[in-house]
């Protein structure tokens, strides 16, 4: 997996397909009462931020049951891709999307207007990574080092923020740009270390037979364990279509809770709808990461604005952004379900 750049929005070629009637089922056959007729369902886009995995299953999982189907929506999810999932999401092409807490804020002080709808995780489970033959075990070990990443300025303010916590010199780390190459291709070749998602890299390394050492941000700063990735959509849907947004967010809750308590069941799903992903990597991924999503949070997709406000603050200290952000703004819980504790 990996993070998606905020592409301008004067980039995005937008097809907007016209609005369909939505799908219809028919009553009995001697019935000629339109009350006897299924209400038409509403046709929604939801955008992937990445190819499917598993910090998608809840979504694939709500199709599969139907959950979308009992709120009235008929959801087709979509692949991001040149544009990326936030142009697309904040241009209209796609109701909403999977998007990260770090984008959202540098998107919105741009003027994007983006807003998180729910938490997929409820704690960072990103970090930098490295096979265990390299020997970096804290981010002092960082120095004469190769990283390789995609070329964002939070890179490196990362790996900046992370070896001054250790009194560790970041001018002694070499930063290489290998966009989106295999991690386990690139660390046998380029590079020494690399940022990745555990959930999906880690057990990967894990079924390889290739152990790494694995460096969680939120080990070093509470500052970094954002959400990431979380639910979005647009202020506009919000404003103008507030029962479609809460709709959709009730059964992605849905799904996402069936994840929790049927890891397995969930898997499957997920590899029914993509066949092509590797099975083992999918159940084992599934397994590590269900109950994650919830944690110790009240509710799936709960987010704190502590978070928000916290993230926020190191992107301003770290110059990644240009003024401060209208946290309040940025995120809401107004859509998701009550809590069943």
């Amino acid at each position: 997996m990996n993070w998606k750049k905020i592409a301008p929005l004067m980039l995005v070629s937008l097809t907007v397909l016209a609005a369909g009637c939505g799908k219809q089922e028919a009553g009995p056959a001697n019935s000629a009462s339109p009350a006897n007729a299924a209400k038409p369902l509403t046709d929604v886009k939801v955008v992937l931020d990445w190819t499917p995995n598993t910090n998608h299953t809840g979504l694939y999982v709500a199709k599969d049951q139907g959950f979308f189907e009992q709120e009235g929506l008929n959801v087709q999810i979509i692949a991001p891709g040149e544009a990326g999932a936030d142009a697309m999401i904040a241009s209209g092409a796609a109701e909403f999307g999977v998007s990260y807490q770090e984008s959202i804020t540098q998107g919105r002080i741009q003027g994007v207007p983006l807003v998180s709808i729910a938490a997929v995780i409820q704690h960072n489970t990103s970090g930098f990574a490295s096979p265990v033959a390299k020997n970096i075990k804290t981010p002092k070990d960082f120095q004469g080092k190769t990283y390789g990443g995609w070329g964002a300025p939070a890179e490196s303010a990362m790996i900046d923020s992370l070896m001054q916590s250790e009194k560790a010199d970041p001018s002694k780390v070499k930063i290489v740009n290998i966009g989106d190459a295999d991690y386990f291709t690139a660390v046998k070749r380029d590079i020494d270390f690399a940022w990745i998602y555990y959930a999906w890299t880690g057990v990967d390394a894990e079924l390889r037979g290739e152990p790494l050492n694995m460096i969680y941000l939120n080990k070093y700063s509470d500052k970094l364990d954002y959400y990431t990735p979380v639910l979005a959509t647009s202020e506009k849907l919000i404003k103008e279509k507030p029962e479609l947004v809460k709709a959709f967010t009730a059964a992605a809750a849905k799904g996402y809770q069936f994840a929790i308590s049927k890891p397995e069941d969930a898997a499957n799903i997920l590899i029914k709808a993509v066949p092509d992903l590797d099975k083992k990597l999918v159940m084992a991924s599934q397994k590590w990461l269900s109950p994650r999503y919830q944690d110790d949070a009240p509710r799936w997709g709960e987010q704190k604005r502590q978070v928000w406000e916290n993230y926020a603050n190191w992107m301003l200290e770290h110059k990644l952004l240009e003024k401060n952000l209208d946290v309040d703004a940025a995120f809401t819980n107004n859509f998701l379900p009550a809590s069943s504790k």
